[in-house]
């Protein structure tokens, strides 16, 4: 019989959550367990719309991965950054600028933050077919371990909130799980990021600021909560509030893809990643993350066969003619984010650039 341990991980330990007395937004909690009965979903449909529709971001609960499993893959995680040589990483660093592709290594100081100061993370992506490219020799044993987080994050958390997105708009179940198909050519990915703490300098020069507000370019983003504090979001009302750590919860947010198919019904949430409060400022900050996009040959244009959408109004950001495709979507705001000469905008403590005929907005 084929033996059933697993190879062996160094455990990593994390800070303690924060003890600060912080200002956080009072987020939605989705229990996706629910899901399984017809009665579970009617009622889980409305509370993900009015999530949606409040903040953009929403906390998933009883997914069904056990705090065990969670704790083994923040084990993972570490060990593209912790048990790498500098010189491996550089052999699978990627290339963002010149394919539009995140896979491999985003090394530190590729991203230009802000004041002359760039970034002080790494994150090391791997497509959900773990094949398309090598990978460092530490990662190379767990490969199947990381295809099955990607599956169980796909068909276990993604397609049951797909499901319920689609009975929020009044469209039959299926119509998102269709064009966000695991086996279909496109970018979706796990990332582990790691985010390292930085000098007095740094910090004063961008005012605490580690990532500028922005939003995800994908459908869906799901982050493996984790304790160190960090991710900020904007609220309606244009007031930055932090993310609450809960254990072994999810905090899942929309991005660019569904405010396009969506026609601005469901918006791209602005967040940031600040410096952490005092009590965990000398900690790095370990993320896991399941960035979902949907099929590259799928064009970015409204659903206008939902019935929602036709009783709100639909807002284009572009018209359908020159809407783009996912690829064409994606491989812009890789290559550009971070790298390109950003323009003020007309709004304070905004700046701008056009990507494919469609303003994207940074937030200091």
């Amino acid at each position: 019989m084929p033996s059933l341990t697993l190879p062996y991980v160094p455990h990593y330990v994390a800070a303690p959550p924060s003890k600060e007395t912080l200002e956080y937004a009072d987020l939605a909690i989705i229990d996706i367990s629910k899901a399984d009965t017809e009665e579970g979903r009617t009622a889980l449909a409305i509370e993900v719309r009015e999530a949606l529709l409040d903040h953009g971001f929403f906390y998933v609960v009883n997914h069904g991965y056990s705090q065990d499993q969670t704790d083994r893959i923040f084990d993972i995680a570490d060990l593209p950054f912790s048990a790498v040589s500098d010189s491996e990483k550089q052999i699978y660093a990627g290339t963002m600028k010149q394919s539009g592709s995140y896979q491999g290594y985003k090394l530190r100081q590729y991203w230009h933050i802000g004041a002359g100061i760039r970034d002080q993370l790494e994150h090391y992506n791997i497509n959900r077919d773990v094949t398309k490219r090598g990978h460092p020799e530490t990662l190379r044993p767990l490969l199947p371990e990381i295809k099955e987080f990607s599956k169980y994050n796909h068909f276990n958390v993604l397609h049951p909130l797909l499901r319920l997105i689609a009975r929020s708009l009044e469209l039959p179940e299926e119509t998102l799980v269709n064009i966000h198909d695991y086996d279909a050519v496109g970018e979706t990915y796990v990332r582990f990021m790691k985010y390292y703490p930085r000098t007095e300098e740094e910090e004063t020069k961008t005012k605490k600021v580690w990532l500028k507000g922005h939003t995800d370019f994908g459908s869906i983003t799901i982050l493996w909560s984790q304790p160190v504090a960090g991710l900020q979001i904007m609220t309606p009302g244009g007031k930055w509030r932090w993310v609450r750590h809960i254990e072994n919860a999810l905090v899942v947010n929309a991005g660019d893809a569904l405010d396009f198919l969506t026609g601005g019904y469901y918006k791209g949430t602005i967040h940031r990643v600040v410096k952490p409060p005092e009590d965990q400022e000398n900690y790095p900050r370990l993320g896991v993350f399941y960035f979902v996009m949907p099929n590259d040959d799928v064009k970015l244009v409204p659903m206008v066969e939902s019935q929602v959408l036709q009783r709100v109004g639909i807002h284009r950001r572009c018209v359908d003619s020159e809407a783009p495709m996912m690829e064409q979507w994606r491989k812009a705001r890789t290559s550009a984010y971070g790298q390109s000469e950003l323009e003020n905008g007309k709004e304070k403590g905004v700046e701008q650039e056009v990507l494919n005929g469609v303003l994207v907005k940074h937030y200091n």
